[in-house]
């Protein structure tokens, strides 16, 4: 199930917290510009039947209402919705529909659909492997390969005739194994800021570095080359304080911490975390409480809880969880008035959060993952040590509580939870029926199997995507 809230991917990001034997994926935190409309009553899924392959489902929560949309590459193969591979994962909500990737047979194209067979249809054969889904203003834009310009930054009103190339940012040709094929920006990372589309993109002169576009060729511009000796390959973009942060590697500090108002003069580096000539490669970026929150590594206490307020030379080292080595904290998630996230301190990845009073750990629970809020509550996958990966939640008092033993081993972990008609769903494996779509209300009685997609033992391997 993958989230496409800004902290939680954007649209991918738009990839994605890990999940037992990578039986499903879920998106969480890289910027981007989604859309949204509010209380969607569906959702869009790729899961496998056992006849159809993997091809474009969607669900209310109830079992009747979880059905096969459309078999968009006939027969036993996959069209792989989302994304190609097992585990499609990118969709995006825009101009009333859902757009994707998907095979037909012909190879991954953009395709878009409102939930319906008959509105489930290819917009144009002219780009492959559409990705990186974000819109802004009246188009959304992703980043794909037309075979001639290599893959580049385009965009789409949703009609075939209004499918374009935004610009080529890398013309020309580069030989691979002798041969000349078309180079390639590849741009990633595509987030709204300011009215304009900031990611990252290699023109094949100054090497990967921070980009801009408003949607025209001469929009679409080079923000600053910040390592002027090779690629800065900005990431993790994410806006806080009327400034765009991310990461970047300058080519004498390492990959530290950087911001930007949009233009030249604006974009500078924070601080230099590791000041040891290493990396702190900051990563997780999330705003709570009027600052932003972060992993990264000082060089000296490995990767650990960060903040800034943003002002130059302004990081602070939060609480160092575990003194012998990482603890790599992931999966921020605000609820409460405090910061939850997942972190190495005793025992693996535990529970912990922060606020005005500290930073603990909370419970006795590890291999934590997928925290997410519902009902006045945060659910998340965890094991005590004595069952296996369950599905829990924090009580009244903020402790941690098991909802339900599902399977009571690793390979049933509940993964990818979203919220959809007052119930979280999940994808999950009970050992009987292979993993399919389950539901929670919060309640042992009220937490159940939603359909056996694949009947009978074999994985439905739901890929649930929550489209907003």
């Amino acid at each position: 199930m993958i989230h496409l809230d800004e902290h939680s991917m954007g649209p991918l990001c738009k990839v994605t917290s890990a999940l037992a034997l990578a039986s499903a994926l879920a998106l969480a935190g890289c910027g981007g510009g989604a859309s949204s409309a509010s209380s969607p009553s569906i959702m869009l899924l790729a899961a496998n039947d056992g006849v159809s392959g993997f091809e474009l489902w969607k669900t209310d929560g109830s079992a009747m209402g979880t059905v096969l949309v459309k078999d968009i590459n006939p027969g036993a193969g996959h069209s792989s919705p989302g994304g190609s591979g097992l585990f499609p994962s990118e969709f995006a909500f825009f101009n009333g529909a859902w757009f994707f990737s998907a095979d037909d047979g012909t190879g991954p194209k953009l395709w878009k659909s409102d939930g319906t067979q008959a509105g489930t249809a290819r917009v144009t054969a002219v780009v492959s492997s559409p990705r990186e889904f974000t819109v802004l203003g009246n188009a959304l834009y992703f980043s794909a390969d037309d075979g001639v310009n290599g893959r580049e930054l385009w965009k789409t009103d949703g009609t075939e005739a209004r499918t374009v190339l935004v610009k080529d940012i890398a013309p020309g040709t580069v030989s691979i194994g002798g041969i000349q094929v078309p180079r390639s920006s590849s741009p990633t990372g595509l987030t709204v800021f300011n009215n304009a589309l900031y990611f990252s993109a290699d023109d094949g002169v100054n090497g990967r570095e921070l980009w801009k576009s408003d949607g025209t060729v001469p929009g679409t511009v080079q923000v600053k080359n910040i390592n002027s000796s090779g690629d800065s390959s900005p990431s993790g973009f994410t806006v806080f304080n009327n400034a765009l942060y991310f990461s970047a590697d300058d080519g004498m500090t390492g990959f530290e911490l950087w911001k930007t108002d949009g233009t030249l003069g604006g974009t500078a580096q924070v601080m230099d975390i590791n000041p040891l000539g290493g990396d702190s490669s900051p990563s997780g970026f999330t705003v709570f409480n009027n600052e932003l929150y972060f992993s990264a590594d000082d060089g000296g206490t490995g990767f650990e809880l960060w903040k800034t307020n943003g002002t130059p030379g302004n990081a602070v080292l939060v609480k160092d969880i575990n003194p012998t080595g990482d603890s790599s904290p992931s999966g921020f998630t605000v609820f409460n008035n405090a910061l939850y996230f997942s972190a190495d301190g005793v025992a693996g990845a535990e529970l912990w959060k922060s606020d005005v009073a500290g930073t603990v750990r909370v419970g006795a629970v590890s291999l934590v993952s997928g925290l997410t809020v519902f009902n006045n509550a945060l659910y998340f996958s965890a094991s005590d040590g004595v069952a296996g990966v369950e599905l829990w939640k924090t009580d009244v008092a903020g402790s941690p509580v098991q909802v339900k033993g599902i399977n009571n081993t690793t390979l049933g972990a509940p993964n990818a939870l979203t919220v959809l008609n007052n119930a979280l769903l999940f994808s999950a494996d009970d050992g009987m029926t292979g993993r399919e779509l389950w539901r929670t209300d919060g309640t042992v009685g009220g937490t159940m199997q939603v359909k056996d997609i694949c009947p009978g033992p074999c994985d439905g391997v739901p890929v649930l995507v929550i489209l907003p």
